[in-house]
């Protein structure tokens, strides 16, 4: 079994297991949460995220007042029972349907943390886990988001030390550094605030700051979109096109050409609003955190520390808390960390592999989110021997 569709995987891999794709409760083909129209999630991403006042404050706690009033509207049962211990139960169910004695899982990001629960629940059930992108259980929201902070400034410097080496960078060029260069983009996010640019939208979609913030966030996730988050760059700062970088935002809240979005944003805010308790209760305790926030990341710390204040709003209590998982009596668990990934950060990665009783710690060297079947033939070698002869790797193996 596994968190994510067989597409990818080696014949070898998709001949020794029999692939099943799971939907956890309020995803996609499950029951799915739902929140806001297409047009209501439009003006929602564009929605500015770093208030300079009081007006811009109540702005952006209406934005998130009237997601969660969506949520809760369309969803108010569902909106109780989408917690990761629950969707686990699940997942055992499932197990258990299709005649397994043990679940073999490969996880990837948030399905780390959805394996690593399973195992801390069934530790006698668990078979062959691979959890790719590490979450880490142990931490509160808070601590999370600052630590995924820093995690995107990590992959941010990397991309801008290998933009300033080319000559296509509208950022620099050689020998700027990757401080120079985060403030050079800070600086072009400010003109977007004050004055959003053009995209040649259907939709009569400007690009604000918010949306090309999430633009470039988008392309740190996979180094193979650089050169396109290069040119996106170009193209708005020296010919006023914000088209580019509206695509890769609209990449990431999965928007199609037609104006509809996938509830992926929805499930996302569900299940992590269940899981734990807000990161922030309210705009001032936003405040009170946001040095902490820009010292972790020059460049998008503001803007994720007010993206932090959406569970405050939340129409139900969280039922869950930080957390240690140890499962012990389970089968080697091969936890797998990416050393510049900007979403699950690789100490994160370190933490688990630490917390688990059997947890084996993969390291890829590289950058971008996750490492299996993304380039690196060490880490896919290493994670298909476990999948397929049952041999884990040794604790603490580095692949580049």
């Amino acid at each position: 079994m596994q968190s994510y569709a067989g597409i990818g995987y080696p014949a070898e891999v998709r001949a020794r297991y029999d692939m099943v794709a799971v939907d956890p409760r309020g995803v996609a083909g499950s029951e799915p949460v739902t929140c806001l129209d297409g047009p209501g999630m439009d003006r929602y991403t564009r929605t500015d995220i770093t208030p300079d006042d009081e007006k811009e404050t109540t702005g952006l706690v209406a934005a998130y007042r009237t997601f969660a009033e969506g949520c809760g509207a369309d969803s108010p049962r569902l909106l109780r029972h989408v917690s990761t211990v629950e969707a686990a139960r699940d997942m055992d169910i499932v197990r258990a349907a299709l005649g397994d004695e043990k679940l073999n899982y490969v996880g990837a990001s948030y399905g780390t943390f959805l394996g690593a629960t399973y195992a801390g629940l069934f530790p006698g059930r668990a078979g062959r886990l691979v959890l790719d992108g590490a979450m880490d259980p142990s931490l509160p929201a808070r601590r999370l988001n600052l630590e995924q902070t820093a995690g995107f400034d990590t992959a941010f410097r990397s991309f801008a030390k290998d933009c300033v080496r080319r000559t296509d960078c509208p950022l620099g060029k050689a020998g700027t550094s990757p401080e120079q260069v985060g403030r050079n983009l800070k600086a072009f996010f400010g003109k977007l605030d004050a004055r959003p640019v053009r995209t040649g939208d259907a939709d009569g979609r400007r690009l604000t700051e918010s949306l090309a913030t999430t633009g470039v966030i988008a392309a740190m996730y996979d180094e193979g979109a650089w050169q396109q988050l290069r040119e996106a760059l170009t193209s708005v700062m020296k010919k006023n096109d914000g088209s580019g970088l509206l695509v890769l935002s609209d990449s990431y809240f999965e928007r199609d050409a037609d104006g509809r979005y996938s509830n992926l944003m929805f499930a996302n805010a569900a299940v992590n609003c269940l899981d734990l308790p807000a990161a922030f209760d309210t705009p001032d305790e936003v405040r009170r955190a946001l040095p902490a926030f820009r010292k972790a990341s020059p460049v998008f710390g503001e803007g994720l520390a007010w993206a932090a204040l959406n569970c405050a709003y939340w129409p139900v209590h969280a039922t869950g808390e930080p957390h240690r998982i140890e499962a012990k009596g389970a089968a080697p668990i091969v936890v797998v960390g990416t050393t510049r990934d900007p979403a699950t950060p690789y100490r994160w990665a370190r933490a688990l592999a630490g917390q688990l009783s059997s947890g084996r710690l993969l390291t890829y060297e590289g950058d971008g989110h996750t490492a299996y079947g993304r380039g690196s033939s060490c880490i896919d070698r290493t994670i298909n021997a476990y999948l397929l002869r049952g041999t884990p790797p040794q604790d603490g193996k580095r692949c580049s």
